[in-house]
């Protein structure tokens, strides 16, 4: 088996390790014998999102990188829509969450590009939502052989998101998309959009198999994963887990 991945801005888009993503989908792919296809996507390069994509990470920037990215992946947005409404998996973090969405307006009230794909809004205003997240997960996690149900991970926004999807998860200690309803990241198909840096997907290897099931099952006759000796992985998990709920 093999699956196809554009890593998007890597050179722009990597605050807070994010590019930690990546390498945490290529070595859980790795143990289980999948074969990645990686392509870095740059505003310099000629990667396009196509009918083969099978998944697309996108970290989080600074609000100049993510201008910059904006207007870059703005030549992409018919491909990218077509690639959501086809059930194609995306990790788009922060400042790329945000940029998926209709409007975002910074601390200086600027209006920055989006690419206006999804009913999401966001508005820079007040303290930054800093600091280390919990959220109860609020995706099927059934098939991906993982004894955990927290998100865990950082947190560093002015912006305060809101939209009617349904969140990735429920927070439990932290900000998550606004300091008012207690819901972080938004869930559309199979597009997951998220706060969480940290990287959120070594601290959270569950969210990393359900990316890679999902991608799978678009291309296979799959509906489980390969199970993995994740003890290190869930005790580091847990110990975060249970260090920021009882602080």
């Amino acid at each position: 088996m093999e699956l196809n991945v554009i890593n998007m801005y890597p050179d722009v888009l990597n605050l807070y390790g994010d590019s930690g993503n990546i390498t945490c989908i290529k070595q859980r792919a790795k143990w289980r014998g999948i074969t990645l296809n990686i392509q870095d996507l740059t505003v310099s390069s000629d990667v396009q999102v196509n009918e083969d994509t099978d998944m697309i990470l996108i970290g989080g920037g600074s609000d100049s990188g993510q201008s910059t990215v904006a207007t870059n992946l703005l030549k992409q947005a018919s491909a990218l829509e077509n690639y959501i409404e086809n059930d194609g998996v995306i990790l788009a973090i922060s400042g790329s969450y945000q940029m998926f969405g209709q409007t975002y307006i910074d601390p200086n009230n600027n209006k920055l590009p989006c690419l206006e794909l999804l009913d999401i809004n966001s508005i820079s205003q007040g303290e930054k939502l800093m600091g280390n997240i919990v959220t109860k997960a609020n995706i099927d996690l059934s098939n991906v052989n993982q004894n955990l149900d927290t998100f865990v991970g950082f947190e560093s926004h002015t912006a305060r998101t809101k939209h009617n999807y349904e969140p990735l998860g429920f927070v439990q200690a932290g900000f998550g998309n606004n300091d008012e309803d207690k819901k972080e990241g938004a869930v559309y198909k199979n597009f997951i959009g998220s706060y969480l840096h940290g990287p959120i997907l070594p601290k959270n290897p569950h969210l990393a198999d359900y990316m890679i099931l999902k991608a799978l099952e678009n291309k296979y006759d799959i509906d489980k994963l390969e199970v993995l000796d994740d003890e290190i992985e869930i005790n580091a998990h847990n110990s975060m887990v249970n260090k920021i709920l009882t602080k």
